[in-house]
């Protein structure tokens, strides 16, 4: 048959409040027209993250129950730490209480001030951890992945010649180099397994070390089995399995493609990246057999792992965002293509064109979503990933796009049908929409909690 449905079944409901424009303009307003200030009860449909959003499986609640709460060695780490070494074949694994604690940890550990760092693109909280330990972040991602029309299959892959030229200008000041999969920032685009190869022959020349961030890895893993010649045939798990045979450490939020709504890990096979890491971890986080989860975390952790990797779930989450996308082509509303792995990514400077990107189209976008449906998104665009230049003159970021995020196992066909009828709502009447400007906002990461106002 033709149909892909959602291969399982609803056991639980949570009810979705219906508000009116009214009502949303008004909370808009209340949240200084930043949808992350908005309670979430006001958002009809909630993109904003894939992250911790998702729904448990019957298995997962089933194992929430066999927790084992002991400080050190309990039973759930065990099952834990077994679970991460199957998939990852890694010497040493630490437990986090999300992804990003252990990018800070990493930071912490292996950063010095004056450091550079290349990835494919930095994500926002690696970037900022980056940062704040006095290092510079470089994205390197392909050409072909500025182009949000390129239907290229890996979009996500890091450039080998800017690589090259990066480590001819700072190779002393490298500490180790990362790749993001699936490429967030660029559009949920994914990385070819020939890229990691590739990455990791140029960085062995030089004795760079290759840290994954590994948040969408099972995703990531899916593009490579229906887009790479050689991965027909292969099991999602052996392809996982490969990638991090190619990298020397590994971040990871497995509030993602852990399906849980907490947890983090960082694996390693250095002795020398273990200990201090370790040590870190006891004074930051908790013991290295907990860091800073409940044993029943660690349970869920444990199962959801292993059902990200399950061909059918990645079928139908992956026809999920193709079916969105597919209806938004077809209506001439302009997006990142091909489609990404969790989400849709809206083009908004090319659907907010008279709006000048240094006054944000993507924050005019995602509240124009929010007032005209409830929708809640996110912008990654000039606000998330713009640069101040050497004049202090802040520069517009290559792209400017929202993110609709879709939580696993959470929405049906129906919500996605609203989505659509809302997103062509918008771009009918794009033109009356305002830009905006920034009138509050901290140093790093300031999408969070920043406050913006209408240009009028």
């Amino acid at each position: 048959m033709k149909t892909i449905f959602e291969p399982f079944r609803i056991k639980m409901t949570e009810p979705i409040r219906i508000t009116t424009k009214g009502e949303r303009i008004k909370k808009l307003e209340e949240a200084h027209q930043n949808v992350f200030l908005i309670d979430a009860e006001f958002c009809t449909i909630d993109l904003l993250t894939d992250s911790g959003t998702g729904a448990m499986s019957s298995r997962q609640w089933a194992a929430l129950m066999m927790g084992d709460e002991s400080y050190a060695g309990s039973k759930s780490w065990k099952k834990f730490e077994a679970t991460i070494k199957d998939i990852t074949g890694a010497k040493h694994v630490f437990p986090t209480h999300q992804g990003r604690a252990a990018e800070s940890l990493l930071a912490l550990t292996q950063v010095k001030e004056g450091d550079v760092i290349p990835n494919n693109s930095h994500f926002d909280t690696t970037r900022a951890n980056m940062q704040f330990a006095g290092a510079l972040p470089l994205d390197l991602l392909t050409d072909e992945g500025l182009d949000p029309e390129n239907e290229a299959p890996f979009k996500g892959n890091m450039d080998i010649d800017k690589l090259k030229n990066c480590i001819a200008e700072y190779k002393e000041r490298i500490p180790f180099c990362m790749i993001t999969v699936t490429n967030n920032t660029g559009g949920g685009q994914p990385v070819s397994m020939a890229n990691i190869k590739a990455v990791k022959k140029v960085l062995d020349e030089h004795g760079i070390p290759l840290v994954m961030d590994a948040c969408r890895f099972a995703e990531n893993s899916y593009f490579i089995h229906e887009r790479e010649e050689g991965y027909q045939d292969k099991e999602l798990i052996d392809i996982a399995r490969e990638m991090f045979s190619y990298v020397d450490a590994a971040t990871m939020s497995l509030k993602k493609d852990g399906l849980a709504n907490i947890g983090g890990f960082f694996i390693c096979n250095d002795d020398e990246w273990a200990e201090p890491f370790k040590n870190a971890l006891i004074l930051r986080e908790g013991f290295p057999t907990y860091g800073g989860l409940a044993g029943r975390d660690l349970e869920v952790i444990s199962v959801g792992l292993m059902e990200a990797l399950e061909y059918d779930y990645q079928v139908y989450r992956h026809a999920t965002v193709e079916y969105l996308l597919k209806k938004l082509v077809e209506k001439g509303i302009p997006v990142m293509r091909p489609g990404g792995g969790h989400a849709v990514f809206l083009d908004a400077k090319r659907f907010m064109d008279h709006i000048d990107p240094l006054q944000y189209p993507g924050i005019a976008l995602v509240n124009a979503l929010y007032e005209e449906g409830g929708i809640r998104g996110v912008e990654l665009g000039s606000v998330m990933f713009g640069q101040i230049d050497d004049e202090g003159k802040e520069q517009a970021s290559p792209l400017e796009l929202v993110r609709l995020a879709f939580p696993r196992r959470v929405y049906t066909q129906s919500h996605f049908d609203y989505m659509i009828e809302v997103i062509e709502e918008v771009w009918n009447k794009r033109k009356t929409f305002p830009g905006y400007t920034i009138v509050k906002q901290p140093k790093l990461l300031r999408h969070f909690s920043c406050h913006f106002e209408k240009i009028k």
